[in-house]
């Protein structure tokens, strides 16, 4: 018993020094923003702002985590946004109708996936970009909420439906008990499985991946059906937290949880990276937003700061890229 009980804290401590290790810059520049702003607000500190910054990053982290996937098998998915509006839409105009918030929400949930095997279905049997296939589908399906809603935006009665984004347990908001079990899953699913090591396997190297017999084919059509649910869930906690639904939901918010994703280590090229860093990345650019609003500064120097972030993120993920192809060569 005492074996298996030294062996467990043994793992234990072991994963967490190769986290440590692998997060360094990212957990030093967390820290480093942590620090600066509980230094020049007084405010940062108090529990309720930490947990209402957990609650805003929580969508981002939703598709960041599914975008994590996406990346490490060597895809990119810009239609999320879009998709958010799809889930919202529709859980909308059910609601409008009548019907019980959890059939809302499930058919939201199951249309989204379904047009996530679309994209996935697409790119598997066909030569195509993904950044051309998943930014096309972002154009038809934000199109398309367009033209069903008549660029009109539609207001919330069902309380469940309200109470489904804008509740909380306790202290805990239910946004953020989603973004845990959420991150959890992804964790496992990415560090524990066959089906992680494969995703890695085919941003490593796509053609050893088919030569090592692993159906490709599958793996990426189940990455974009996780992209399509988490982008989905996104949209009925953005709709439900805003009371209403809007046409133009989700605009542009791939861009941030991009970022988060890149910020937190995962290589836009593939076959590298973990859903622990893009947490990181998410707390950060959180952090950051937050930290304006705070100190009073406008709204829009938030778009600059992501901007730089995004820059910084991809030059340093190119240095990391050259690092490894030189000692691949060496």
């Amino acid at each position: 018993m005492a074996t298996k009980s030294s062996s467990f804290f043994s793992d234990s401590w072991n994963v967490i020094k190769t986290t440590l290790k692998q997060y360094a810059a990212q957990l030093i520049f967390l820290v480093f923003i942590f620090t600066a702003l509980s230094l020049m607000s007084p405010v940062f500190l108090k529990a309720n702002n930490l947990i209402n910054v957990s609650r805003q990053i929580s969508c981002n982290l939703y598709i960041g985590c599914a975008l994590t996937m996406v990346f490490t098998q060597g895809g990119i998915d810009l239609s999320t946004s879009s998709i958010m509006a799809l889930s919202g839409m529709i859980a909308s105009l059910m609601s409008l109708a009548g019907l019980p918030f959890w059939l809302c929400a499930i058919t939201a949930l199951t249309a989204c996936m379904f047009v996530g095997s679309i994209t996935g279905t697409i790119l598997s049997n066909t030569g195509l970009p993904p950044f051309i296939v998943t930014s096309s589908m972002r154009s038809i399906l934000r199109g398309m909420v367009y033209v069903i809603t008549s660029a009109a935006s539609i207001r919330l009665t069902n309380k469940s439906f309200l109470a489904f984004g804008g509740g909380s347990l306790g202290f805990l908001p239910y946004p953020v008990i989603y973004m845990t079990v959420i991150i959890i899953l992804t964790y496992i699913v990415m560090a524990r499985t066959k089906l992680g090591r494969h995703m890695y396997a085919m941003g490593g190297n796509m053609k050893a991946a088919l030569f090592a017999g692993i159906n490709v084919k599958r793996v990426r059509v189940f990455v974009y059906i996780v992209s399509g649910f988490c982008s989905g869930l996104a949209g009925l906690v953005y709709t439900s937290r805003n009371c209403s639904m809007q046409p133009a939901l989700g605009e542009a918010m791939e861009l941030d949880a991009i970022a988060a994703v890149v910020l937190g280590g995962t290589s836009m090229g593939g076959g590298r990276g973990g859903v622990l860093g893009t947490v990181i990345g998410a707390f950060i650019i959180g952090f950051i937003n937050n930290g304006l609003n705070l100190l009073g500064l406008d709204s829009f120097y938030q778009y600059i700061a992501k901007g730089i972030i995004i820059l910084l993120a991809v030059y340093l993920d190119d240095i990391r890229t050259r690092k490894l192809l030189a000692g691949g060569a060496r």
